[in-house]
């Protein structure tokens, strides 16, 4: 929904201005006369406001919304009513953007409308999991367990993924820095001696020539290196966003040495949480595996998933449907079939994402720990090529001398 900015004067004709978030104009004037106020102007923000840019450059945050979701839980399982911990929750929250959201689904629930309806107007901010589980919640009269569960489930998720960002950490700052190095060269150290080089008008090696040629080219035509750099990107975004495309890079993905493993248990982890979650809330097997698949990154995940669904549909068991689907590896179906079996599926799935979790977490840890030493061995021979390329033309001069 779009964010009008208003002016308004309060009961003591103090004049106060802000954002709402509302369907139009007229729900929002209705909404600020509910609060007392009195409107003096009403209107989007005009093209090159504070607001807007401010609006632009915020950003709701996985993060963000795991610590709002934990707040919601702790408000809703002290007792509170629905609408005043919506109201107590739109103040704590730091994201201007999430403030203004719950404080519209505040309104909207003030309104008659029920909890995930009004979630469910949000789509950019949550998604299909967090709406279905609201709803169970709400219907079950669970909504305080139903949201402790998926606060917990977010809070995993998150740490899993700073796991995973910080083990990356060390090599990127490290390939990043040597590329900045490489680019100083080549710009400003480069030239200088070329120049020199010109003047003493000898026969250069073959590194030095080739060296020269890079950092020529990178001067006289950056333009033309930006432009391919954002072409391909955009090339490769329009064609990723395609169903051939979507199919063929997760495919690689899953087939690169080292990655293709730990894209892999990264994938099965997130599923097994997730559909762990949906079951144990009470959600349909059928509902929680469609559910699962839509919030799947890999298409050929979604696409073993949704054959799962329609398998299940017909009655077989969930663990035969994931066993014909070579993107489960044989564990998965096991682990299924034991829970299937004991009626404790939910907790099958869950001790499954924990494995994958730890495995990802070595997989990782052992892929940083490898790229150590060819990160240095990749430095010498960048350092070694460029101390060659310019000593070499040093040496014949002096020996010419």
């Amino acid at each position: 929904m779009p964010i009008y900015r208003y002016k308004v004067r309060d009961h003591g004709s103090k004049t106060l201005q802000g954002n709402i978030e509302a369907k139009d104009p007229r729900v929002a004037a209705v909404l600020l006369r509910e609060r007392g106020l009195f409107i003096i102007d009403i209107g989007l923000p005009t093209k090159f406001s504070v607001e807007t840019v401010k609006r632009y450059l915020t950003k709701v945050s996985y993060g963000d919304i795991a610590t709002m979701t934990r707040q919601f839980a702790t408000l809703i399982t002290s007792g509170l009513p629905i609408i005043d911990a919506l109201s107590l929750l739109g103040d704590q929250m730091q994201n201007p953007i999430l403030s203004a959201t719950v404080e519209g689904i505040k309104h909207e629930v003030e309104g008659g409308s029920n909890l995930a309806t009004a979630f469910e107007k949000h789509p950019n901010i949550f998604n299909r999991l967090y709406i279905s589980l609201l709803r169970t919640g709400e219907t079950s009269g669970m909504l305080d367990k139903v949201l402790s569960k998926l606060a917990d489930n977010m809070e995993k998720q998150r740490e899993f993924n700073s796991k995973v960002k910080s083990a990356l950490v060390y090599p990127i700052i490290v390939i990043g820095g040597m590329g900045l190095v490489a680019l100083i060269m080549m710009i400003f150290v480069i030239p200088k001696l070329t120049a020199l080089y010109k003047d003493l008008n000898v026969v250069l090696p073959l590194p030095t020539r080739i060296l020269i040629a890079v950092s020529n080219f990178m001067i006289g035509f950056w333009w033309l290196m930006i432009l391919a750099i954002f072409g391909l990107g955009f090339l490769y975004s329009a064609w990723r966003k395609t169903d051939q495309g979507r199919q063929i890079t997760d495919r690689l993905k899953l087939k690169v040495p080292i990655l293709g493993p730990i894209t892999q248990k990264v994938n099965l982890a997130q599923i097994c949480r997730t559909l762990g979650l949906l079951v144990g809330a009470g959600i349909p097997i059928i509902d929680s595996i469609n559910i699962v698949a839509t919030a799947t990154d890999n298409v050929l995940m979604e696409k073993a998933l949704n054959f799962a669904s329609k398998h299940v549909e017909k009655g077989f068991p969930l663990a035969q449907s994931i066993e014909q689907k070579e993107v489960f590896p044989p564990i998965v179906a096991q682990m299924i079939r034991v829970g299937e079996e004991t009626g404790k599926l939910d907790d099958s799935l869950l001790k499954l994402s924990y494995y994958f979790e730890s495995e990802s977490e070595e997989l990782i840890k052992g892929l940083t720990t490898a790229l150590e030493p060819l990160i240095m061995i990749v430095l010498g021979v960048g350092v070694g090529f460029l101390v060659i390329s310019i000593i070499l033309p040093i040496y014949k001069i002096t020996s010419a001398i």
